[in-house]
């Protein structure tokens, strides 16, 4: 699933192409919208707010999508040809006369009215890239239950919003904790320190076109994607295991040495996953 800085990258291409345009094209592939015309109205701008885009149109409207999984937006110049998925995949197209936006593979579009944004992303906690952000408020809602796991937390988007599964990974094991230990475990300096770090990492990164949580050349990350290579700091193999409740189990990387504390309940499995 994309992660914030990705999600931000997407917003700025959307917006650098259509923002202050006239819509010449409008097309919204989803049968409750099929209907929506939004030609002959101009985009006002393209807001990321976390995993989620608000893109806003005249007339106090606002096209709500969410990336997911696989999702994506793709930019065409007039006369480009189309690469982002065969056509049944395409779910929204948004059109002036100087640039296309394709919206492929989207679980989630649908069209607002701009004042009930709220419905749409006002459970998220404050936006690691965002003007909202808010460093205190965000550390009290990852404490609010010092029982769940760290790396559980830092994926709930109503305690902080931009945060996945990379960064997750990155965050446990910058902060040597492990992903499973209780969050309310955490020593208090390493706390405090949380959410300082995870807007570092992703205001580092929010302009790359290949993310770094390293710093170095030949490796771009510490633990995600890495097992069973040995760890950059002590040479341990990466492990790999899931983590989550059912069906939004998601994988988690780290060091059994540098991230000492509990381990998964289930039995885990190498992996050859590369960066």
């Amino acid at each position: 699933m994309p992660e914030g800085d990705t999600v931000w990258q997407t917003a700025r291409r959307l917006h650098t192409a259509l923002a202050g345009h006239l819509l010449t094209r409008s097309d919204l592939r989803v049968p409750k919208y099929a209907t929506a015309d939004l030609t002959g109205r101009t985009v006002l701008d393209v807001t990321p707010r976390g995993k989620h885009l608000l893109t806003r149109i005249e007339g106090g409207l606002t096209l709500h999508s969410h990336l997911q999984m696989d999702g994506s937006w793709k930019v065409y110049a007039p006369g480009e040809r189309w690469s982002g998925g065969p056509g049944h995949q395409i779910r929204a197209i948004l059109g002036t006369a100087e640039r296309t936006a394709v919206g492929y593979r989207l679980p989630v579009l649908e069209l607002l009215r701009t004042t009930d944004e709220h419905r749409a992303v006002g459970h998220l906690g404050p936006d690691l890239l965002g003007p909202d952000w808010d460093p205190d408020k965000a550390l009290e809602n990852l404490l609010r239950d010092p029982a769940r796991p760290l790396g559980e937390a830092l994926l709930d988007q109503r305690n902080l919003a931009g945060i996945g599964n990379v960064y997750k990974s990155e965050l446990c094991f910058l902060l040597r904790a492990s992903p499973w230990l209780p969050i309310g475990q955490l020593p208090a300096e390493r706390a405090a320190q949380l959410p300082a770090l995870a807007r570092k990492l992703l205001e580092a990164n929010r302009e790359r076109p290949l993310r770094s949580t390293t710093g170095h050349r030949d490796q771009n990350h510490y633990v995600y994607g890495r097992a069973p290579r040995p760890c950059l700091r002590c040479r341990t193999s990466i492990r790999v295991a899931s983590q989550g409740d059912g069906s939004r189990e998601r994988p988690t990387y780290w060091c059994p040495a540098c991230q000492p504390g509990p381990a998964p309940r289930t039995r885990t499995e190498p992996s050859r996953t590369g960066n």
